[in-house]
């Protein structure tokens, strides 16, 4: 009774920032990179702010120019820039930005990274490995950030790689909620972890929809390429739902289909907070047996949607909004863990 009391009082809140027009958001600016300048602007219009005046330009020896257009001083401000497309000039891009705010003088700068790159190089595979996502996480503090807001770390230890605070939200509720408005037969449907690596994010989602679950057990011998398949659980005669984080050449979600249809599965959905899709990902996508792919907005999916029909989004740019407005209020953001703003 106190839980549902509690999650009132938190829809109650959400509604009074959101349905007054006339409560502005004082001392806050929000800027976008140029990777997705798109989410940046569905993340201010909610929030009922114009977006920052600021200009990326790169000169002709390639270097990247970048001048803010309006004054930060003593100003909460945050950079909307998201780990795709040229992600290394994109990234010089945010630690321009981030340096170019704090010698403005700005109160607090914040980096929003909706899909954190280099995240998959959290730890040494092999001798003389780097460790590429620790160097990043040195980089943007260095540049002068004082906090990050992320969805879906490929690893959550990677928090401990900052010396600043880090907010890692959950695309999961945004899932499940997708789940129960677009899959009719989801209660009896299984959900399926394509790798051990996930089983954590894929029980998460069971526990909340009260399903059974099944895991594909997978062994790689080469980046990138899942090399065999073994499931353990039951799909047969049932609607199985994969989720993973992200996913580049879709090889490991495109064998774990295959395998489920093997076990006698009636249809396949597969669930990614990154879809990255390079390649020729898209092409092996429509030629698949899946029901559809269903990813967040991370990254820009407009050209991806065009080339196929069975990809579709979820809009994460109102858990970013709302964890901006609770990070510069000075609002906890657990909320934004389990449930999705309104």
């Amino acid at each position: 009774m106190q839980f549902e009391e509690k999650q009132v009082k938190e829809i109650n809140k959400e509604e009074k920032h959101f349905n007054n027009p006339s409560a502005r958001m004082p001392n806050i600016k929000v800027f976008t990179g140029s990777s997705h300048p798109d989410i940046a602007k569905t993340i201010v219009a909610r929030l009922g702010l114009n977006l920052g005046r600021a200009t990326t330009k790169k000169f002709s020896n390639k270097e990247t120019n970048v001048e803010i257009g309006e004054s930060v001083r003593g100003e909460d401000v945050y950079i909307v820039q998201s780990g795709c497309g040229e992600i290394n000039d994109n990234l010089m891009e945010l630690f321009i930005m981030i340096n170019a705010c704090k010698i403005a003088s700005a109160s607090r700068v914040t980096a929003v990274v909706p899909c954190f790159p280099y995240s998959r190089q959290d730890k040494k595979e092999k001798s003389r490995a780097p460790i590429t996502a620790k160097l990043l996480a040195n980089l943007i503090s260095v540049a002068g950030a004082d906090h990050v807001i992320t969805i879906d770390l490929h690893a959550s230890q990677i928090q401990g790689f900052f010396n600043i605070p880090v907010d890692n939200l959950y695309a999961e509720p945004a899932i499940t909620k997708w789940i129960k408005e677009n899959i009719p037969e989801w209660k009896s449907s299984v959900m399926v972890s394509p790798d051990a690596g996930g089983v954590k994010r894929m029980t998460g989602i069971a526990d909340r929809l009260d399903i059974d679950f099944a895991i594909i057990h997978k062994e790689r011998q080469r980046a990138n390429e899942g090399d065999s398949t073994v499931l353990v659980g039951d799909v047969k005669n049932k609607t199985a739902i994969m989720v993973d984080d992200l996913a580049d050449t879709c090889d490991t979600i495109l064998k774990g289909a295959e395998a489920l249809r093997e076990a006698g599965a009636n249809k396949i959905y597969a669930f990614l907070t990154h879809g990255i899709f390079a390649g020729n990902a898209i092409e092996k996508i429509n030629n698949s047996s899946l029901e559809a792919i269903v990813v967040t907005n991370t990254i820009p999916q407009e050209k991806n949607m065009k080339l196929c029909p069975k990809l579709q989004t979820i809009d994460i740019s109102v858990m970013l909004a709302e964890a901006i407005r609770r990070t510069h209020y000075a609002e906890s953001v657990s909320y934004l863990f389990t449930n999705v703003p309104y």
